[in-house]
């Protein structure tokens, strides 16, 4: 969405209360501005709409994950415990980009998903089962190698949820944590069966048999 640059005369009073919310919020005055003025008038920025999907797939992780505090606007990072030896935490983020008007139907962001650990069999595991995840992907979904890339345990993957005029937020935001799910779910089950890899690779396939 095109910005520009326009004058308004307003009262100090009321710019003060508008810093002081923006502090809060942690954005800057004139995106505050921004979204207040669209709210007024009834227009969903880009903006708006991340929010809307963040807040649908926070409520779809509730209770079954840990939520921590957003560090920026279009970011939630959730936090799943595993099973395994040394009790790890395996770390989902979301970061979501504003909606390119000349691509409508482009990828809205990325999901990140990572275990906070230096213990090289675990790396080295979770970097066999996002392997294995996404061969699956590219087998029965047909996804590209470029949607995804494995760097040091860490797993980068291009969210797989098309935004046009039929998707509602709601709807993006309810995909995006079923397929979280999916591979919270997945990841815990590859797990369970090793350290049979062949197991463990069947175990995963289920999620895509159905």
């Amino acid at each position: 969405m095109k910005k520009s640059v326009y004058s308004l005369v307003l009262s100090e009073d009321v710019v003060e209360a508008v810093d002081r919310m923006a502090y809060a919020r942690g954005t800057s005055r004139s995106n505050l501005v921004n979204q207040l003025l669209a709210d007024a008038v009834g227009y969903v920025t880009p903006e708006r709409r991340m929010a809307d999907i963040l807040d649908t797939l926070s409520r779809q992780m509730t209770g079954l994950f840990q939520l921590q505090e957003q560090a920026a606007d279009g970011m939630l990072t959730i936090r799943s415990p595993l099973r395994y030896r040394y009790k790890p935490t395996i770390r989902y983020r979301v970061e979501l980009n504003r909606q390119n008007e000349e691509h409508p139907d482009h990828a809205v962001g990325l999901l990140h998903a990572s275990f906070r650990t230096q213990s090289k069999p675990l790396i080295e595991e979770a970097e066999a089962f996002f392997r294995c995840w996404s061969e699956f992907e590219m087998k029965y979904r047909g996804i590209s190698e470029t949607d995804f890339s494995i760097e040091d345990g860490t797993w980068h993957r291009r969210v797989a949820v098309r935004t046009n005029e039929s998707s509602t937020a709601q709807q993006i935001g309810e995909a995006m944590g079923q397929y979280i799910k999916a591979v919270d779910a997945a990841l815990k089950a590859w797990f369970a069966a090793l350290p049979d890899r062949e197991k463990a690779r069947d175990a995963v396939e289920v999620f895509f048999a159905a």
